[in-house]
């Protein structure tokens, strides 16, 4: 998560560079080949001409601070390239603009609009792109210039544009199959856990049941009952609603705190767990201790996997009012966003019962995952 930023950064850099190269590009021309106009009038006009490019800079340069107005930004952008065409061909005694800064960033746009509009949008707004950049070369410079050549490059800079667009849709739409892939994994990981937990639940309301019958039905026995058969349903409830079931064996219900985070620990290498007196022999609802067992496994496997070099991990926890405070710190951090979608797992796993889940890099090139959960199991859904 941490390395998309400066990637980003990088690739909005990388476009600016290039639009504003464009724009020095166009004013080069202009000057180079196309003296300024004699007369008051005719200086305005050709002064205001040239505009359209930087326009069309900005606007591209705009999608990515609105990136929700996208079509408005993409349709100002081919708005203003028209006009440019439509002035050139109403005032020929006005500068032809050169196209160089309005190509690149229409090319800008509509790569923009194949990645992220609905087909049924974006490519009805493509072939008008390819329309007004393609034919402003012919309509400002003449059929019979050189300069109408430029229609071809242009055009192959739309190609361009739209190809990536395509392809980067192709990789978000991989990205969104493989997320609910895991979020789909993550929600059938408890299907086993529901067995062993209504059995739990179960077995103490026919004890308490046993027990009323033997003691000819104290109201005591019966709150009991009536409590272990609501814990039981909302219990079920919350799992039944999460719908996961864990690779590895889950903790035995009862189990407490330490023992949930050190049958996850087990014997794994350069480990390490530390855990406050008031923690280690806590007790922990069913359905609590498999989100701690599968958070603390879900991290030993990142370590293993993105620190291989790691010298020590150290698995952590305490109490901190009502929570729980559940810590992993591994040292030989590879690229800060390592983890990748056993993330998005654990996330949604501590989510589903009011916890919070943090992740990202530490100074000394350590790794950190934190975890708080909920003493107590939330009531109900």
């Amino acid at each position: 998560m941490a390395a998309a930023a400066p990637a980003r950064r990088g690739v909005l850099a990388a476009e600016v560079a290039a639009l504003l190269g464009a724009v020095v590009v166009d004013l080069v021309l202009t000057l180079r080949f196309h003296p300024l106009p004699r007369g008051v009038t005719a200086s305005l006009l050709t002064t205001a001409a040239p505009a359209a490019g930087s326009a069309t800079a900005v606007l591209a340069a705009l999608r990515r601070r609105f990136p929700h107005h996208l079509a408005p930004l993409a349709l100002a952008a081919l708005a203003v390239s028209a006009a440019s065409t439509l002035f050139r061909s109403l005032v020929p005694e006005a500068t032809p603009e050169p196209v160089a800064a309005e190509s690149v960033a229409v090319a800008l746009l509509v790569g923009a609009v194949c990645r992220r509009l609905p087909a049924r949008r974006a490519g009805p707004l493509a072939v008008a792109a390819l329309l007004v950049v393609s034919a402003a070369p012919v309509a400002r410079y003449g059929v019979g210039e050189p300069l109408a050549l430029l229609a071809v490059p242009v055009t192959v800079l739309w190609a361009g544009g739209m190809a990536v667009g395509l392809l980067l849709r192709d990789a978000d739409a991989r990205q969104r199959a493989e997320l609910d892939r895991v979020r789909e994994s993550e929600r059938m990981q408890l299907a086993r856990e529901l067995h062993d937990l209504v059995a739990h639940h179960v077995s103490g309301v026919v004890v308490r049941a046993q027990a009323a019958r033997v003691l000819g039905g104290s109201d005591e026995v019966f709150a009991e009952i009536e409590a272990a058969g609501s814990d039981a349903l909302a219990a079920m409830r919350r799992v039944v609603g999460m719908l996961r079931s864990p690779d590895y064996a889950v903790p035995r219900p009862g189990a407490d705190f330490g023992e949930v985070v050190r049958s996850a620990v087990g014997d794994t290498r350069n480990a390490r767990v530390e855990l406050a007196e008031d923690v280690a022999g806590a007790e922990v609802p069913p359905e609590l201790s498999t989100t701690v067992h599968r958070v603390v496994l879900e991290c030993l496997t990142n370590a293993r996997k993105h620190a291989p070099d790691a010298t020590e991990v150290v698995v952590s926890a305490r109490r901190h009012g009502g929570d729980w405070l559940l810590e992993v710190v591994n040292d030989g951090a590879g690229e800060p966003g390592a983890g990748g979608f056993g993330l998005v797992g654990m996330r949604e796993r501590v989510s589903a019962l009011g916890g919070e889940l943090s992740a990202g890099p530490e100074d000394g090139g350590r790794w950190r995952v934190g975890a708080r959960l909920p003493t107590t199991a939330p009531r109900g859904l």
